[in-house]
């Protein structure tokens, strides 16, 4: 069952926000839902009574957010997004698989924006384990908005994927220049395959003559070889002001020694990351928005 808490807590941010109209019928889904049947019809018309405005959290109810569900971050969430995460709660069901096979329905002629709300909700639905499959087939569509529902600021790819299904959502981000700043528990479960890759997608964008975000060299760090501090150094020698900083951090990150070595040339790019305390969410927000 979905956790009793969360229902409440959306409820309480949801129903101030309706209309009275809204708050009656959105009561009413609420309570009378029997079959499967009313709940598709339901899920499907809930903006007409809600609409789609975003919803004003406050800081606070975004740090109750946080401890309600580890990693859960509604602050971009709107009314009937809110409002179709309440009804998928309420799914008439007897089983953890009749609950899925309805979720799957669902899935299957979702539009875009339903698409979209069901993927974020992932992390606060029922029987967790049993959308695994789910979520990585969102991290393979073509939509970005529905991409972007399952890879950021989203808990669940971070605390059920599997690592290739991880590195792929991961990868795609960088591929497709998504913000790795927001994905939940990023640097948790980086991993020196995905570093590899991150580092062969480096010198083909490099060979081909294009940019490559600064972001990319957060999931290097850790997993750096003797082999791979040319690439730092060249990034210490671009003139570009974001990328230097990103290979001193990933510097700090390593164990080679070598890597220290090279710091010490570079006092004030050191410097400069102690007393702006720049870190990777900083560098991603300068390169997401510049």
């Amino acid at each position: 069952m979905p956790n009793a808490a969360l229902h409440e807590y959306l409820l309480r941010i949801l129903l101030p926000q309706l209309p009275a109209t809204g708050t009656t019928w959105l009561q009413k889904q609420l309570a009378n839902l029997k079959t499967e049947k009313e709940f598709y019809l339901a899920f499907s018309v809930a903006p007409r009574f809600t609409g789609k405005k975003h919803l004003p959290f406050t800081e606070a109810e975004l740090q109750e957010a946080e401890k309600l569900r580890s990693g859960f971050n509604p602050a971009n969430w709107t009314a009937d997004q809110v409002a179709r995460t309440l009804l998928v709660f309420a799914i008439p069901h007897e089983s953890p698989e009749a609950y899925v096979a309805t979720l799957d329905r669902l899935f299957s002629t979702a539009d875009l924006n339903e698409l979209a709300t069901l993927y974020a909700s992932l992390p606060l639905l029922p029987y967790p384990e049993y959308h695994v499959k789910r979520a990585a087939e969102g991290v393979r569509t073509t939509m970005t908005q529905v991409f972007d529902a399952i890879a950021l600021n989203n808990p669940y790819p971070h605390d059920y994927l599997p690592q290739e299904a991880w590195n792929q959502l991961v990868l795609k981000s960088v591929f497709n220049v998504r913000p790795l700043y927001q994905i939940y528990g990023l640097d948790n479960r980086r991993n020196e395959a995905l570093a590899q890759i991150a580092i062969d997608y480096a010198h083909e964008r490099w060979a081909a003559g294009r940019t490559l975000t600064p972001e990319l060299w957060r999931l290097v760090g850790p997993f750096l070889k003797p082999e791979n501090l040319k690439d730092i150094q060249r990034l210490l020698q671009t003139a570009e002001e974001v990328q230097p900083l990103a290979a001193a951090l990933a510097l700090t990150e390593s164990n080679l020694p070598e890597a220290e070595e090279i710091l010490a040339q570079h006092p004030a790019l050191t410097a400069k990351i102690q007393a702006e305390n720049i870190t990777w969410q900083t560098i991603g927000e300068n390169a997401y928005t510049a």
